[in-house]
C-alpha cells in the first residue's frame, strides 16, 4: 500500500515563504512585472529585476532594498539572446543560482496581419515567444546541473483562448505558443522537480493597455463586471504558482479575466 504522507504537510498546505529563493522577473519596470516583483521580494525571494528601462529598474531596487528586501536592476534587451543569457549569469552571480523565472516581458502589435512590417513581426516573435524560450533553456540548464527544482512562470494571455479579429492577430499567436510552451517544457523538465505555468491575464490596467484604452475608449460597460482589474489582482495567482503549497502543479495554464471571457447580454 502507497504510504499516507497527510501528516507530513501543514494543515492548510498553503505556504507562501520564498526565503533564500532567487527570482528573475522581465518586463519588471512596469505594470505586472513591476508588482511581481514587489510580491515576490514581500515573500522573502531576492529578486533580479530585467528589462530596458534601467533607471525604472534602479529606482524600484532601490525601493526594495530599503524596505528590507533585496533586489538588483539588470539591464536586459528582450531581442538580444545574449543580453538574456548574460542576465542569468549576473542574477547568479549578484543573487544566487535562479530558482524562480517569471517570464512577463511581453508588446503587442495591434495592427492588422498583412500590414504589419517585418521589423515589428521579429520584434513581437522575439519578445513574445523566443525570449521566453531563450530564458526557460538558460534557466532550467542550471538548475538541472545544480541538481536543484525550481519553479517557472509564463504571462501568456486570455488572446491564446479568443481573437476577435480586431488587430493583434500575431499577439494572439505568441500568446498560444507561449501556452504550449508551458505545456510541453513542463513534460520535458518534470523529472527534474522544475515546474512550468502559465498565467493568461485578462484585460487589467497597466501602461500597455492604456494605449488601447485611448483607442476604444472605457471598455468598463462592455464587460460582466464592469470594472478593470489592477495587477494587484493577480499576486495570489503568482505566489501560488511559485510557491511550495504547488509542487504538484505543472503544465497548467490559468486563466485570470475576472469573468471578461463571458458575453453577456443584459
Amino acid at each position: 500500500m502507497i504510504s499516507d504522507e497527510t501528516d507530513s504537510f501543514d494543515l492548510p498546505n498553503a505556504s507562501t515563504d520564498l526565503e533564500g529563493h532567487v527570482a528573475l522577473v522581465t518586463g519588471a519596470s512596469s505594470g505586472f512585472g513591476e508588482r511581481f516583483a514587489r510580491v515576490l521580494a514581500s515573500q522573502g525571494a531576492s529578486v533580479a529585476l530585467c528589462a530596458r528601462r534601467v533607471d525604472r529598474l534602479e529606482a524600484l531596487a532601490e525601493e526594495i532594498n530599503a524596505g528590507g528586501g533585496k533586489a538588483v536592476a539588470i539591464e536586459m534587451d528582450a531581442t538580444d539572446a545574449d543580453a538574456l543569457i548574460s542576465a542569468v549569469e549576473t542574477a547568479q552571480a549578484q543573487l544566487g543560482l535562479v530558482d524562480i523565472l517569471i517570464n512577463n516581458a511581453g508588446i503587442p502589435d495591434a495592427q492588422r496581419a498583412h500590414k504589419m512590417e517585418l521589423e515589428l513581426i521579429d520584434r513581437v516573435l522575439g519578445v513574445n515567444l523566443r525570449a521566453p524560450w531563450i530564458l526557460s533553456c538558460e534557466v532550467a540548464r542550471r538548475l538541472l546541473a545544480a541538481n536543484k527544482p525550481g519553479r517557472i512562470v509564463n504571462i501568456s494571455s486570455t488572446a491564446h483562448y479568443r481573437y476577435d479579429g480586431g488587430g493583434a492577430a500575431l499577439y494572439a499567436t505568441t500568446k498560444t505558443a507561449l501556452a504550449r510552451m508551458t505545456e510541453t517544457l513542463s513534460v520535458e523538465w518534470a523529472y527534474a522537480n522544475i515546474n512550468v505555468n502559465a498565467i493568461c491575464p485578462g484585460m487589467f490596467v497597466t501602461e500597455m493597455t492604456d494605449g488601447m484604452f485611448e483607442r476604444i475608449g472605457d471598455p468598463r460597460p462592455m464587460l460582466a463586471r464592469q470594472r478593470v482589474p489592477v495587477p494587484a489582482q493577480m499576486d495570489t495567482t503568482l505566489l501560488y504558482l511559485v510557491s511550495p503549497a504547488s509542487e504538484c502543479v505543472t503544465g497548467a495554464v490559468i486563466k485570470v479575466d475576472d469573468g471578461q471571457s463571458a458575453r453577456m447580454k443584459m
